[in-house]
């Protein structure tokens, strides 16, 4: 009989995954040609879009973290899913520098919206595998529907902001990072005198 395979390899590599994309975001960073606070300030879409992009990596991050902290076993589920997580992820530097490089012109943003989509809805993967597959006794009813309720409606914002964006981008990245205020504490009110269980 082989042992479980237990998530410390998959949460490491994960790690390794986050710090390559945030090492690739900031090769993307191109000073000014002219040497004076003009011609830096004049860059502020780049500015702009590598300081979502970088909070965005850090709460994704965070919210991973935490999820696996869940996992009692490494199956192969949850491995696919963390793929696809990761893989949405890794979408983000190029859609960074697409909306950059066109100074937050509509269809990049949107674009850029419907990473953050993507992202979002792989992350509800996670929670399906890690946390509504958990006993009661283990996860409360509370905390399942605030965190299924938090990530749908997220789900939805998100959608709403690339197709906004079509229109209005910069009210389009306003919704995105309007989202992003709600996972800066990953755990829901009640998870964290569960946590000893996982």
């Amino acid at each position: 009989m082989f042992r479980k395979a237990t998530p410390e390899r998959l949460s490491a590599f994960s790690d390794g995954v986050f710090a390559v994309l945030i090492t690739v975001l900031v090769l993307e960073l191109r000073p000014p040609e002219r040497p004076n606070f003009q011609a830096l300030l004049s860059l502020w879409p780049t500015w702009l879009s590598y300081a979502v992009s970088y909070l965005f990596i850090a709460i994704v991050w965070t919210n991973h973290h935490y999820l696996m902290r869940y996992a009692a076993e490494a199956t192969p589920r949850l491995l696919w899913f963390n793929f696809a997580h990761l893989f949405s992820m890794s979408l983000l530097p190029f859609s960074t520098a697409w909306m950059a490089v066109s100074e937050l012109a509509p269809q990049p943003v949107a674009f850029y919206a419907a990473v953050f989509f993507i992202v979002n809805a792989t992350y509800i993967c996670l929670i399906w595998e890690l946390i509504e597959r958990r006993p009661v006794d283990e996860v409360s009813p509370a905390v399942r529907s605030t965190m299924r309720l938090r990530s749908i409606a997220t789900l939805c914002l998100f959608g709403a902001a690339a197709a906004v964006a079509l229109k209005y981008p910069l009210i389009g990245l306003g919704i995105c990072i309007c989202c992003l205020i709600v996972y800066l504490r990953p755990d829901p009110p009640g998870a964290g005198k569960q946590m000893s269980v996982g």
